[in-house]
């Protein structure tokens, strides 16, 4: 049963009634055929996903809430307010929620084909996304952004966004899912701080990584870091060099120093892709990617060099991790990582 109900907000000081369709427990429990493993989507800080099927035959996906998630009540309530009233065709639809008893649950779209990391990282399923659909996924990815940057009713700035983040619809579109970390901001401000840092290491800014501070310029980076990992069809982290401990972003930014831009491409992509589109992509990601945030673009400027011709300036170093082998060690053996020193950041 569906039901017109009104969900009470109190985030960060801000009151506000949303209306929203109320799903009672019976109704998912029935969709979820009891939140059986069959049905299972996959699991996430949040807690467990499930596949369900409304009784109109309608797919939807169901976020239960884990007794022992990190996350509670507050990033439950932040998600609802930060999405409730989003529409753009690169976001996620959120339908209802369920709160009954110590359940709370959200209620999204159903997304067949599943999340973005499990295609671009898996060597059997990254052969599905040839040039042109990956080049799609990213010009989606980056419309979504925008608009939750500037032409949504708060600017929302995300803060969790990385490939298990993005799902992709039957067309395989992609629309940007999870805002339980989300902050939303009134008016004309664009950044804020925060004692406690969230989100996931390899994907963070370097200033939000070490000082908290978070603003539309730290989902520009993260961006970029997920440009990098769809043109590479690898995770920034790990090592990619056998001298340098370098992680993704070291390794692109050192080879497309030395004119070495072939070698990081993913090898499914060879035959399909425009050189000239993929290497404009891969010089967009390093201007994402810059140490400091103000000299990174903001997403309306990234839409705008992904859809022109214009020629694109030189990017400045970008924040990562570079471990070089010691003297002592070279004479020895490969270094460990404790010897690893930061010249730059990239959260692990």
């Amino acid at each position: 049963m569906k039901n017109k109900g009104m969900i009470d907000q109190n985030i960060d000081g801000q009151n506000e009634d949303l209306e929203l369709p109320f799903y009672s427990l019976a109704t998912i429990a029935i969709a979820t055929n009891n939140f059986s493993s069959n049905n299972k989507l996959g699991e996430g800080g949040f807690g467990p996903v499930y596949k369900g099927i409304l009784a109109d035959g309608q797919e939807i996906a169901v976020k239960r809430l884990s007794r022992n998630s990190r996350q509670g009540l507050s990033e439950f309530k932040n998600e609802v307010m930060s999405i409730a009233k989003l529409q753009h065709r690169n976001l996620v639809r959120l339908l209802g929620y369920c709160i009954e008893g110590e359940e709370k649950m959200l209620i999204y779209e159903y997304m067949p084909n599943g999340s973005l990391d499990s295609f671009i990282f898996d060597q059997m399923r990254s052969n599905t996304l040839g040039w042109l659909m990956r080049l799609n996924i990213i010009c989606g990815i980056a419309r979504g952004l925008l608009y939750l940057h500037e032409d949504s009713r708060l600017r929302i700035i995300h803060r969790d966004l990385k490939a298990s983040n993005i799902l992709l619809d039957s067309k395989m579109n992609p629309k940007i899912s999870d805002f339980g970390m989300a902050r939303s901001f009134g008016g004309d401000q664009i950044e804020g701080n925060t004692n406690r840092v969230v989100g996931t290491y390899g994907y963070m800014a370097p200033e939000y990584a070490i000082d908290g501070l978070f603003s539309v310029k730290s989902d520009v980076f993260s961006f970029g870091i997920l440009l990098l990992e769809i043109i590479c069809g690898k995770k920034n982290r790990g090592s990619f060099h056998p001298e340098y401990s370098l992680n993704l972003v070291g390794h692109a930014w050192k080879s497309w120093k030395e004119g070495r831009t072939l070698e990081l491409i993913d090898t499914c992509l060879k035959d399909s892709c425009i050189l000239s589109e993929l290497e404009r992509c891969l010089h967009i990601s390093f201007l994402c990617l810059q140490q400091h945030h103000e000299d990174r673009p903001n997403m309306s400027f990234v839409v705008m060099m992904l859809h022109s011709e214009r020629s694109l300036q030189e990017p400045k170093e970008p924040g990562f991790y570079v471990g070089k082998k010691s003297p002592a060690s070279s004479k020895n053996q490969s270094s460990s990582t404790n010897e690893m020193t930061i010249t730059l950041l990239d959260g692990r």
